[in-house]
């Protein structure tokens, strides 16, 4: 990308009111980012969704002011920028219709193949010696496979993920919910040197952009788009991690949850999200690795891969579910439960002790499969 069309590429990013998919709408039509500010104000008009008001947005002075002093900014404090058609922007961040025109990058990332393994851990602020204790188990376990960990680089869980990655030599991306020009939090600031050498930070936000409320809603889409799977280690009710899952969900990507007691508060966004099957349930790195596919590569770290069970025993109930699957292929949930003759709650359990057992497994949108 050259120096000219990342200016007219942030002008267009800086366009009040004109998102990420609105510009790549308008990028397609026009050829570049010159082309827009270069083409007819009617012809722009013309354009299927783009009205009077989006282009006097766009075309507005003080999107190239604007532009002019943030490409100096990038270009003095050496930070790498990304456009979304460019071959090493982040691949899977890549299929997604809201992903960020431009991506701005401090560190050694690389996350343009297909084959790498990217996972995001979200989760409450307010980790428990349970959530921490999981999180450091799971990265010690994951470690072989030398998967990416992203998370959002704030207190609680988020930390606890990038430390624990780092502890066991595993790349890890912070995405931040503001510019460069700062941290949040600033008690962080002391991981920043590490983190820049085994991973780095990503961000969609200009240098003068500070971390409000609606910008960290609006990292979640980077944090779920970048990762095959997500996983919420613990949540609230509501929170941001449950956004987080959500987005993910939309990208039509994995999510996995850890279960808590009925009792704790911050187990019960994650409970919650099992109970009605947006989730997997996961106890532990091989139900990751399973329910992901994930082969082990040679790799030359000490820990050895987790196992599956070869042979295992079904009860009179389940194995007629197993035939029946076997048979069929893939099907949706309510279908085997009307098929089997079977109450949906009855199944659900028996599909979830199959699924523990590592001969069936779900797959988006209800449907099941033997594995």
């Amino acid at each position: 990308m050259t120096e000219k069309e990342l200016f007219f590429l942030l002008a267009l990013q800086r366009a009040p009111k004109v998102g990420d998919i609105t510009a790549k709408k308008l990028l397609q039509h026009c050829g570049s980012a010159e082309n827009i500010f270069n083409e007819k104000r009617r012809t722009l008009q013309s354009i299927e969704g783009i009205g009077d008001f989006t282009v006097k947005n766009i075309l507005n002075d003080q999107n190239f002011k604007d532009a002019e002093k943030e490409l100096a900014y990038l270009q003095q404090n050496n930070i790498q920028v990304t456009a979304f058609f460019e071959e090493q922007y982040p691949y899977n961040l890549k299929h997604c219709v809201d992903s960020p025109i431009l991506l701005f990058q401090k560190g050694k990332i690389n996350i343009s193949s297909p084959k790498q393994k990217l996972i995001s851990i979200v989760g409450t602020r307010q980790i428990t010696s349970y959530g921490t204790a999981f999180c450091n188990e799971l990265m010690e376990e994951l470690a072989t496979f030398n998967p990416v960990i992203v998370s959002g680089y704030a207190y609680g869980v988020d930390i606890c993920a990038h430390k624990a990655a780092m502890k066991n030599n595993l790349q890890t991306i912070g995405c931040l919910a503001h510019g460069f020009n700062e941290i949040y939090p600033k008690a962080h600031k002391k991981y920043m040197d590490e983190m820049v050498e085994k991973g780095g930070f990503i961000t969609d936000f200009w240098s003068d952009q500070t971390p409000e409320r609606n910008h960290f809603l609006r990292r979640n889409r980077i944090i779920a788009g970048l990762s095959s799977a997500t996983i919420v280690i613990e949540s609230a009710k509501k929170g941001g991690s449950l956004v987080t899952a959500d987005i993910a969900l939309s990208y039509n990507r994995e999510v996995f949850a850890v279960p808590g007691r009925t009792n704790d508060k911050y187990s019960e966004g994650c409970n919650n999200l099992i109970k009605t099957q947006q989730a997997h349930l996961l106890t532990s790195a091989a139900d990751l690795i399973y329910i992901l596919g994930w082969k082990l590569e040679k790799t030359n770290t000490k820990h050895a891969p987790v196992q599956k069970q070869l042979f295992v025993d079904l009860d009179a109930t389940e194995q007629p579910i197993f035939d029946y699957l076997q048979k069929q292929g893939k099907v949706l949930l309510d279908v085997i439960a009307l098929d089997c003759n079977m109450p949906v709650h009855k199944l659900s359990s028996l599909l979830f002790s199959m699924e523990m057992k590592g001969v069936v497994r779900p797959l988006p949108g209800k449907l099941y499969e033997v594995v």
